[in-house]
């Protein structure tokens, strides 16, 4: 933000009524002065002048400088644009805040508002490729950066049961993560890079804004394409979508798929006996296998959802043929946001 600052005193008429104080100073700026032998004026005053001679001003103080000083400069950023500034915030004084707004801030520019392009290119470096090491072969996932430090929000689904956990970056780095905190009930866990400094974290939005009809574009790794961007519409809201807390149930065949119900049907398998149900955000934007834990996103470029679950067209036990038909559903970042505490602070659930 660029600020102008007066020095006190420096355009003040000591006598308050515009003239000039000086009435025989140079006027021209193109005219020839000699500073050393400044030319006497060409007739003395005839009057004295009608008010005091000016006193010296005092040195204007100096502005505090070093971190006291940055730092309040971005505090009256982030007051002016909100949310969008806790990045930079983050940046200065080192420390994981998760650049967070309750209204949605404009991570694109103004005038870019909307654009697929300038959308994929700011979120894109928030969103990484996960690679959950299973069982019964692996699991490949996606996830978004919250704080430089690392700290990645996913589905629970991607890692649970993993025995360990890679997820690569935008520009090609791998990291092997820890899981900190799971929530089966909601489907949402939290890992932490191992070495990880100076990410990018998105921000996120506030889904309460979120309308039918809206423009939201779609990052992840579907089949292992890292950095996969599609774009759709919001085409409903608070849909009740049903997943399994039980982590032996597995992903279907290692393909990133979890089973989930929606409208009394099962997809990508049974859900077996153990459920829970969150209201979910549905759009058209196409989701396949691998865009499990990605963010859904607004036109200002605010994460508004976590992709979670796809509809799938083929049967339940043929995840070979399975694709997207543009029925995909998100968890509401609010949703997320509420949770993250709980992430943070370890709970595995």
């Amino acid at each position: 933000m660029t600020e102008s600052f007066r020095r006190s005193g420096a355009y003040e008429d000591p006598r308050g009524d515009g003239q000039d104080p000086f009435p025989y100073r140079q006027q021209h700026a193109s005219s020839p002065v000699n500073p050393e032998w400044p030319a006497p004026p060409a007739h003395p005053p005839a009057f004295p002048p009608a008010y005091p001679p000016a006193q010296p001003s005092q040195p204007p103080k100096k502005r505090a400088k070093g971190p006291v000083a940055l730092l309040a400069a971005v505090a009256i950023a982030a007051a002016a644009v909100g949310g969008g500034t806790a990045f930079a915030f983050q940046e200065l004084t080192g420390k994981d805040t998760v650049a967070s707004s309750s209204t949605s801030t404009n991570v694109v520019p103004t005038g870019q508002r909307g654009s697929i392009a300038a959308i994929a290119k700011a979120v894109s470096p928030s969103v990484v490729e996960i690679t959950a090491s299973l069982a019964g072969g692996t699991s490949t996932g996606s996830g978004v950066i919250i704080s430089s430090g690392g700290e990645i929000l996913t589905n629970n689904h991607v890692i649970a049961g993993a025995s360990s956990v890679k997820a690569r970056t935008s520009d090609g780095k791998s990291y092997t993560a820890q899981v900190v905190g799971t929530d089966s009930s909601k489907d949402l866990a939290l890992i932490k890079l191992d070495g990880a400094s100076g990410l990018k974290p998105a921000a996120l939005g506030n889904s309460d804004g979120v309308a039918v009809g809206d423009q939201v574009v779609a990052i992840g790794s579907p089949e292992g394409l890292t950095g996969t961007v599609t774009s759709g519409i919001v085409s409903a809201l608070d849909r009740d979508v049903t997943v399994s807390t039980d982590e032996n149930q597995g992903q279907g065949q290692g393909d990133g798929q979890w089973p989930f119900e929606f409208g009394g049907r099962h997809f990508n398998g049974d859900t077996g006996s153990s459920t829970t149900t969150y209201k979910a955000i549905q759009t058209d934007a196409s989701l396949n296998p691998g865009n499990s834990g990605g963010a859904l996103i607004d036109a200002n470029g605010n994460v508004v959802g976590i992709n979670s679950a796809m509809y799938s067209a083929a049967a339940a036990s043929d995840s070979s043929s399975a694709g997207s038909v543009g029925l995909g559903f998100a968890i509401p970042i609010n949703t997320v946001k509420a949770d993250l505490a709980k992430l943070r602070a370890g709970s595995q659930s």
